[in-house]
């Protein structure tokens, strides 16, 4: 064992153990807080609810517990123990051209991750959530949304990565500013893209029929300066419980979306606050400083690449006998969500201030009362729990804690 094996191990400890402690902590700090509601939510949410929530974290977290084991394993036996050799080898001998073979194999590693993935994804959707309520998943919808979102990464994802690859070989001791080039340019591309030809491929997505809630709406846009290709409703309840809301799209091709299990549980008054939140990122210009940020960070990620990926040493001590394009790219993927983990802190902060802006910007629009129930109803309807451990939400959430956020909202109608 060299020391860049030996470093890599380490790494892998540390964040294995760190996500463990951090689970462990918040189920803990859960549990403790089960017996009663909070006071600032008594009169709002009844101990059922709150016991409830308090259990569904519970099981979320101890399941997210195993998948930090699991997914360690994995990444030890892709890496180390000399699957992607493994595979690499395999598809090397059918000596191809070595864009293709390198996107076969890319594509490979995929299929397979996902495959060795698909028992926790069976349990989370079938038993998990079926046992809280949430699922309404058929078996035969989760079958479908596999194969779609397979012949998805094969269709989008093959050119993409033919691209990236032959860029990668023609381009010089610099390919990297070539593939961040190319990477943004996708990345916008599918901003624009998503809304209008991939999202219809698993929800079908109507009109808002009801006219006083539209008219409504529309008037807060038009206040608020925001222009939209349309106000959409989605049959979020084909798959979950969950309630939800958001923008999609870029450009003219901008949409706002509604989960049909929102509409039925909030309140015109209370959809409108919710709609003005997500609308004060968009005044915020949250969307774009979080782009920059991540424009940021994959150029910053690349150019490491484009280091590590003429250095011997990082292929051999990850496993990987013969050096290349494509074996370089998927042992960075699989490192990147070890440097992730420790800049989660700094990015769930960032994420938590825009909540923060975005709330005082719903309740410049609407009341900020609305906005205060309506998160209560989605709280209580999406079993969150409002007893998070404080450094587990540091690292994990990129809203505030319920506590949190719904002082800072009340004392706005001071």
């Amino acid at each position: 064992m060299n020391e860049y094996t030996a470093l890599f191990l380490l790494l892998v400890g540390i964040a294995t153990l760190t996500q463990l402690w951090l689970a462990n902590r918040h189920r803990r700090h859960v549990a403790r807080h089960r017996a009663a509601v909070p006071a600032a939510f008594a009169n709002d949410i009844a101990l059922k609810d709150h016991q409830k929530a308090a259990d569904y974290t519970i099981a979320k977290t101890r399941f997210g517990m195993g998948e930090t084991v699991y997914e360690a394993a994995l990444l030890l036996l892709w890496t180390i123990g000399g699957g992607l050799q493994l595979l690499d080898s395999f598809i090397g001998g059918f000596e191809l051209n070595p864009v293709l073979s390198g996107v076969i194999v890319m594509l490979g590693v995929m299929l397979i991750s996902s495959l060795l993935d698909l028992p926790f994804s069976l349990y989370h959707t079938f038993r998990l959530e079926e046992r809280f309520g949430f699922n309404h998943t058929s078996s035969g919808t989760f079958m479908s949304d596999l194969f779609k979102q397979a012949l998805l990464s094969i269709v989008i994802g093959a050119p993409l990565l033919a691209l990236v690859l032959w860029l990668m070989e023609i381009s010089g001791p610099y390919w990297w500013l070539y593939v961040w080039a190319v990477w943004m340019g996708f990345s916008l591309l599918m901003m624009w893209v998503y809304p209008a030809f991939i999202a219809p491929l698993f929800n079908k997505f109507q009109a808002l029929e009801d006219d006083s809630l539209r008219i409504r709406i529309e008037q807060l846009l038009q206040r608020c300066g925001f222009s939209s290709q349309g106000i959409l409703v989605m049959d979020g309840s084909r798959r979950s419980g969950h309630g939800n809301a958001y923008f999609t799209g870029l450009g003219q091709n901008k949409r706002i979306v509604f989960f049909d299990t929102l509409l039925k549980s909030l309140s015109p008054d209370e959809v409108e606050a919710v709609l003005a939140h997500e609308l004060g990122h968009f005044k915020r210009k949250h969307i774009h400083k979080r782009m920059a940020s991540l424009f940021l960070m994959s150029l910053a990620g690349l150019a490491l690449l484009g280091w590590l990926i003429e250095q011997p040493a990082f292929f051999h001590s990850l496993g990987v006998e013969q050096a290349s394009n494509h074996a370089g790219l998927v042992l960075f993927m699989f490192l990147s969500p070890l440097a992730g983990l420790f800049l989660s802190p700094v990015m769930s902060a960032l994420s938590r201030k825009h909540e923060f802006e975005a709330d005082d910007y719903a309740a410049e629009q609407t009341r900020a009362d609305d906005l205060v129930q309506a998160l209560v109803k989605l709280y209580r309807e999406n079993a969150s729990t409002l007893t998070p451990d404080p450094l587990y939400s540091a690292f994990h959430d990129s809203h505030p804690p319920a506590p949190v956020r719904i002082a800072h909202l009340n004392k706005a109608t001071v």
